[in-house]
Formats: C-alpha cells, sequence, structure tokens
C-alpha cells in the first residue's frame, strides 16, 4: 500500500498575518479557504506554485491567546537552491533569519527562520 503526504496542520492566531508570512517568505500560494462561521472556525490551505502538499493554517476565531508550539524540536520544512540568497531576502524582508549552519561544522546548508505564531520553518539547500 502507498501513502501520500497531503498536509500538514498548525493552529494560528491571526489568520490574514500567517497567511501573508508564509505568502512573502516562500512564495506559498493560497490554494483553497473554507470557512465554517458557526463552528467558528476557517481553515486556509497553502501550497507551493505546482506543488501538492498543503500547509493548512486553522484560525479559531475565537482564540485570543496565542497556542504554545511545544518545546521539541518539531519543524516544517523548505527546500531552495539557493540558500543565501534566501536568506538575504528573509533579512531584507524583516523576518529575522536564524544563523546559516551546517552539519558538524561542515558548509552551511540551512537556517530556522520563526512564523508569527512561534513555529519554526527550517529553509534547507537543495
Amino acid at each position: 500500500m502507498k501513502y501520500e503526504m497531503i498536509h500538514s496542520c498548525i493552529r494560528v492566531l491571526d489568520l490574514k498575518k500567517s497567511e501573508h508570512f508564509y505568502q512573502q517568505a516562500f512564495g506559498f500560494e493560497i490554494s483553497r479557504r473554507l470557512d465554517f462561521p458557526e463552528q467558528k472556525f476557517t481553515l486556509s490551505y497553502l501550497r507551493s506554485s505546482g506543488g501538492s502538499f498543503e500547509l493548512e493554517l486553522t484560525w479559531n476565531h475565537d482564540r485570543t491567546s496565542p497556542y504554545q508550539a511545544g518545546d521539541g524540536y518539531s519543524h516544517l520544512a523548505v527546500g531552495v537552491k539557493d540558500l543565501l540568497a534566501s536568506h538575504r531576502q528573509h533579512e531584507a524582508l524583516g523576518f529575522t533569519p536564524g544563523p546559516l549552519k551546517g552539519l558538524a561544522g561542515g558548509e552551511p546548508k540551512f537556517y530556522f527562520l520563526k512564523d508569527p505564531d512561534g513555529y519554526m520553518v527550517e529553509v534547507v539547500r537543495i
């Protein structure tokens, strides 16, 4: 039996702010949005151009305090060919990316960026 990754869900406090972050930082596009006003929540699905995997942002309308992202090492990961240019772009956009890192002191292969809700996104050179 074969399984395919479909989406990953994170809960967000400010849907517009989170959508804007993922659009600006990674060029994701909103592929669909499902509103459930009576149940007071909205689902916004974003994906990279031509990609099939989606990031589901769940916004509970009456939530007033930030979610706890946890203290583990969980994160999302996106790939990019020019890691240095990506890092510079994220700095220019005011997103405060973490330092470029390599494994065991090797050449830089990744860095982390925090989204508006505190979720970590690893940007990896592919």
